[in-house]
């Protein structure tokens, strides 16, 4: 089952032009053979993808608070990212900030820390 989506998406010639759609509904399939909140943290990316930001959002926000999840650095990347394409600034930033303090890759830290200085330099700008 992740095979298939896997390869649904290595048979895209970029991150548009993968079908997000079916993405989405084989993490619904994934998620009645193997429920965890990791996949319904990827389901929320696909659907986001697939639906928009707010959709995907939705769901990633179900998972917030749930004790497997402490800790784990993409539940508030994913919000960040979704806040982030609603216009949510102030909400993005706070929640890369997060990220970047929960993980122990440097460079993934740098990501997260960028990703937030944009957001403060999306803010100013407005």
């Amino acid at each position: 089952m992740q095979a298939e989506i896997a390869a649904c998406h290595a048979r895209a010639a970029s991150v548009e032009d993968t079908d997000w759609e079916r993405v989405a509904t084989l993490y619904v399939v994934l998620a009645h053979l193997a429920p965890s909140p990791v996949v319904e943290l990827n389901r929320a990316v696909a659907v986001g993808m697939a639906h928009g930001a707010a959709r995907g959002l939705e769901i990633a926000d179900t998972l917030v608070g749930q004790p497997v999840l402490n800790g784990y650095v993409q539940l508030p990347a994913v919000r960040g990212h979704l806040l982030a394409q609603l216009g949510r600034i102030d909400e993005a930033r706070a929640e890369f900030t997060r990220a970047a303090a929960l993980t122990s890759n440097e460079r993934e830290r740098a990501i997260f820390q960028a990703r937030a200085s944009a957001c403060r330099s999306e803010q100013e700008s407005s």
